[in-house]
């Protein structure tokens, strides 16, 4: 209470000071300028001192709170657990409330007509004892999760918590999954291999033209090019009727002189055309 008197004395002779270099001012007497000067300045007064004693206020009913829940946590029983929740409740809420103050005082004094240099320092002396009261706080919490008093307020924001991590979890699942989706279209292709005459009936070969018009789509086999590295073609006549670079694969026989499809370079091979359509005999 001192520090506010004190604080108060400070501003009064500091509107009396600055105000008492306007030259504009009526011819009156020495008093009659204070007077005036302090009546113009004394909301703005009102103002910071009643934003100094509301601090002040809140962090005495903080300390006699933090008190409070010191005692009951030493007790037992349900009705000393529920006046540890009520206290530590209004402690939060007093340090919100707090912090409001602060803020709205440091804007009062950033933009107001009132300028000190002692109002500065107790401002952000007030700042750092609601800092050190935050770290006293979460200790006090520390203690009460130590002998298994749980804080509503405490508790809820480690549901929120646990959502959060539930939601980013199901997010990453999706966004996992829809990679995964992306990738393994990616790497589809369809082949199929077979006689002219049955290439024809499916409309997979028109006029001498692949895949020129509305071929049967459902007569492909589907594959992952990244696992497809050979095709047996079970025929002594193979012919490539897509477009697929050459040096991508080669078409070698078997000891049955049959030929067999290997794709050395499966991304190469792809690269022109998902569909692979091979003529044979």
């Amino acid at each position: 209470m001192r520090k506010l008197l004190f604080f108060a004395a400070c501003l009064l002779a500091l509107v009396a000071c600055n105000n008492g270099k306007t030259s504009d001012l009526p011819e009156t007497s020495p008093s009659d300028s204070l007077q005036k000067i302090i009546e113009q300045k004394d909301n703005e007064i009102n103002d910071m001192m009643g934003l100094l004693n509301e601090v002040e206020e809140g962090f005495r009913q903080i300390n006699e709170a933090e008190n409070r829940v010191s005692v009951a946590k030493e007790g037992e029983g349900a009705s000393k657990a529920q006046q540890i929740r009520e206290n530590m409740q209004f402690i939060q809420q007093r340090m919100a409330e707090n912090r409001e103050l602060i803020a709205k005082l440091r804007s009062q004094v950033k933009n107001g007509s009132i300028k000190s240099e002692q109002l500065q320092k107790t401002i952000e002396n007030l700042t750092k004892q609601l800092e050190e009261k935050d770290h006293q706080i979460k200790d006090l919490y520390a203690q009460l999760e130590a002998k298994d008093i749980h804080i509503e307020e405490l508790d809820r924001t480690v549901t929120t918590l646990n959502k959060n991590v539930n939601t980013l979890q199901d997010d990453n699942a999706k966004k996992a999954n829809t990679i995964n989706a992306q990738d393994k279209q990616l790497n589809t292709a369809w082949y199929v291999f077979g006689t002219k005459k049955e290439l024809k009936e499916q409309n997979i070969l028109v006029d001498g033209k692949v895949l020129q018009s509305n071929f049967n789509k459902s007569y492909f086999t589907k594959v992952d090019i990244r696992s497809l590295k050979a095709l047996n073609l079970y025929s002594k006549s193979a012919k490539l009727l897509t477009m697929h670079p050459s040096s991508s694969y080669k078409l070698e026989r078997n000891a049955k002189k049959q030929y067999v499809l290997h794709i050395t370079n499966p991304q190469m091979f792809w690269s022109t055309s998902k569909y692979l359509v091979i003529q044979v005999k």
